[in-house]
């Protein structure tokens, strides 16, 4: 078992992206390592200049990355951690498969109309073309499982495409070019909701820090975060359907129960008919003792951009060894002489 997966920098990690992935990395890197298998995580950094950015910023994002995935639990010995920058074969790849996609299915892709938006003839070609990158980055390795979000299952889909139409025109049945990963939803990955607004994700993105717990906060910030998230007045349910049409409170259940490692009907058995005076102490508590150990580790490591940099190296060392024997089928069966 073979698994690929990326994130790109774009700064600090919030809860959202750890209980929605980097956790369920951890847990994945454990499981397959235990089984003989390999974990490859990297830092989608080619993927980041598709969108404007600032070459500064995504330098020391990078860097800051790093740290955090390490803090959170991904560790260099267990798994590959590298950043697609210092392995060109994944923007080689990417050119070799850019004759077998096809503008049909690119433009097919939701999320490439979402980001796109009225104004398509004004976006970056790369932006176009970053599900042929995503395909190349686990068509490389010859991943056998990727994990994925429900909003990233059609871009898997796409890598089968890709990797279905490469073997059928270049390769033979019985030696095929490119293995074809199948997806890893985990079940219980959480859905993590603004703390501000409930029917919105938390995100990076949103203007107000508030409305979101930074896996980079203290305790007192983080206490006095979940103290002022947007609640109702109405005391907890003693079940889940009494949730019905109240997000916030949804959220702030979900959250408990996803970092204790429980049900939302366990935690409602314990809370329900309590107010929110009683059950936010009790989830700010459970969040600083989770999360204490990750910052802690993370202010330790990210002003050490030495320890950093031998991070990605490393990782970056054994992915282009990994890596070579798939891009020279791939230049072999196309033809092309090197």
């Amino acid at each position: 078992m073979r698994i690929v997966s990326g994130i790109q920098p774009t700064g600090n990690l919030h809860l959202g992206n750890y209980l929605g992935a980097i956790r369920n990395w951890v847990r994945m890197q454990d499981e397959v390592a235990a089984g003989g298998g390999q974990s490859l995580y990297f830092l989608a950094d080619l993927h980041a200049i598709s969108m404007p950015h600032v070459p500064a910023d995504l330098a020391a994002n990078t860097y800051e990355m790093t740290a955090a995935l390490v803090a959170c639990g991904i560790d260099p010995d267990k798994s590959v951690l590298f950043n697609q920058t210092q392995v060109p074969a994944h923007a080689e790849l990417q050119w070799l498969l850019g004759g077998t996609a096809r503008m049909g299915w690119l433009n097919r892709m939701t999320q490439w109309k979402d980001k796109a938006g009225k104004n398509r003839e004004g976006q970056s070609v790369a932006l176009f073309t970053y599900p042929v990158l995503q395909a190349a980055d686990v068509l490389l390795y010859q991943a056998t499982h990727v994990p994925v979000g429900e909003d990233q299952k059609q871009h898997l889909e796409l890598a089968r495409d890709i990797a279905q139409k490469f073997n059928n025109d270049f390769a033979s049945e019985a030696a095929p070019v490119f293995t074809l990963p199948d997806p890893i939803i985990p079940p219980e990955a959480a859905r993590i909701m603004s703390l501000r607004d409930g029917g919105s994700k938390m995100s990076k993105s949103d203007p107000s820090d508030m409305s979101r717990i930074n896996l980079t906060d203290d305790a007192d910030t983080l206490m006095n975060k979940v103290k002022k998230a947007k609640t109702d007045p109405e005391p907890l349910p003693g079940d889940k359907a009494g949730l019905e049409g109240r997000a916030e409170a949804a959220n702030l259940v979900g959250i408990y129960a996803a970092m204790a490692g429980t049900t939302v009907e366990a935690v409602l058995g314990e809370f329900g008919g309590q107010g929110f005076g009683r059950f936010k102490p009790a989830l700010g508590e459970l969040l600083v003792e989770s999360l204490a150990p990750i910052n802690a580790r993370f202010v330790e490591l990210r002003t050490d951009r030495a320890a950093l940099g031998q991070i990605l190296a490393k990782g970056a060392a054994k992915a282009r060894e990994l890596a070579a024997p798939t891009l020279a089928k791939t230049y072999e069966a196309l033809g092309l002489v090197r």
